[in-house]
């Protein structure tokens, strides 16, 4: 039975939309890309949305309407996709860590206060605190209301890594439409797809405006095709991508339900096997959007050696993620070690991500789960040996 470690839920609502622009003479800045924004405005009740090409595109121009620049400060998670901490660079200013919670995953709300305060203090001679860039990693919402607490009271800017979670709610509320502006990725392994593509949707008229110019080779709506205004990308999002997300996006509730339904299953057929550590649903989440099913295994050399064995048997399984802080360019560039951050560290030697989509099916699931302890009772029998010959 062939698992694939993920895969796009496409159907022909998808394939006959894309294929109505092809029989079209427009295939970027055109009516396609004001449907899907109006898509993802309307799904997340958001005033604005703006197509770009990414979501690291998105984070990018992002930093560029927090004002964020050169010898700034974000606080962010190390505990993410690279993008959440490159953005910062892409501006020349800094990202500061902040450790997670190491039951959620999503950055610690308490430490960041401190972090904050911290900095706040020690004032200009490391540069200006200007925002706060929270992650919602693997579909589960970051504990919104703290943040927005502290950055309420030193007056920064929230930008909400929704990227891994279109259509989770915090506390009733969409993950997005929190901050000053979040922003969603559809990439092939997202809920919702649009092969590469991003969204920022934000309740700024001014921010929106700025990135529909940012992503448009700073033209602004004056402008004609050959003037200038800023210095601007080309970030734009071209209309076969918007087609198919415009109709994925009308399929956001059924796309949700087929990937809890996954993880259901999943956690139904776990919960027995030792040795393994289920996701947890926070208390604030009244709605994940299961971007990846992630366990954890025993740290460091098990989980790798879980990872080759699976493999060996034809299931794809990855570790999720290394921190960030720990990649060879941070380093290198900062100066970071391994003890910074203990908890995103722990993560990042612990999490497995299994095969996960909405097109699985329970036979699927089965074989994943039964290869799982499998694999795991004989790690353990190993280890057990080990043990009574020392």
């Amino acid at each position: 039975m062939r698992i694939p470690m993920c895969e796009p839920d496409i159907t022909a609502a998808e394939r006959a939309a894309v294929d109505e622009v092809m029989r079209t003479p427009t295939l970027s800045i055109g009516p396609q890309i004001e449907l899907f924004e109006r898509e993802v405005a309307a799904a997340l009740d958001a005033p604005h949305a703006a197509g770009v090409s990414s979501g690291t595109a998105g984070l990018h121009l992002s930093m560029i309407a927090a004002d964020v620049g050169e010898g700034d400060l974000v606080l962010t998670t190390p505990f993410s996709f690279v993008a959440s901490a490159n953005c910062a660079l892409y501006v020349r200013a800094r990202p500061v860590f902040v450790d997670i919670d190491p039951e959620t995953l999503t950055i610690d709300p308490e430490a960041l206060a401190h972090r904050a305060k911290a900095l706040l203090r020690r004032g200009g001679r490391s540069g200006r605190l200007k925002a706060i860039l929270p992650v919602h990693v693997f579909g589960q919402p970051a504990d919104m209301d703290p943040i927005l607490e502290v950055a309420r009271r030193h007056d920064l800017a929230v930008i909400e890594d929704a990227c891994e979670a279109i259509g989770a709610t915090y506390k009733g509320r969409p993950a997005g439409t929190l901050g000053d502006a979040g922003v969603f990725a559809f990439y092939p392994n997202k809920l919702v797809t649009t092969g590469e593509g991003g969204m920022i949707v934000t309740r700024r008229a001014a921010w929106d405006a700025l990135v529909r110019s940012l992503r448009n080779q700073g033209r602004d709506v004056f402008d004609g095709w050959l003037q200038h205004s800023r210095l601007g990308y080309n970030y734009r999002l071209d209309e076969l991508s918007a087609a198919l997300g415009a109709a994925q996006v009308r399929r956001l509730d059924e796309l949700l339900a087929k990937r809890e339904r996954v993880a259901t299953w999943y956690g139904a057929r776990l919960a027995g096997i030792e040795g393994v550590t289920l996701p947890r649903v926070a208390p604030w989440t009244t709605r994940m959007s299961w971007f990846v099913y992630v366990v954890r295994v025993a740290p460091g050399g098990e989980r790798d050696h879980v990872i080759r064995e699976l493999e060996r048997r034809g299931i794809p399984a990855r570790p999720y993620f290394p921190p960030i802080h720990l990649q060879p360019f941070y380093r290198a560039e900062f100066g970071f070690r391994p003890g910074d951050f203990p908890a995103a560290e722990a993560a990042g030697q612990t999490c497995l991500a299994l095969p996960f989509s909405g097109t699985m099916r329970e036979a699927q699931v089965d074989t994943v789960c039964g290869a799982l302890d499998e694999v795991l009772a004989g790690t353990r029998a190993g280890s057990a040996l080990r043990r009574a010959a020392s």
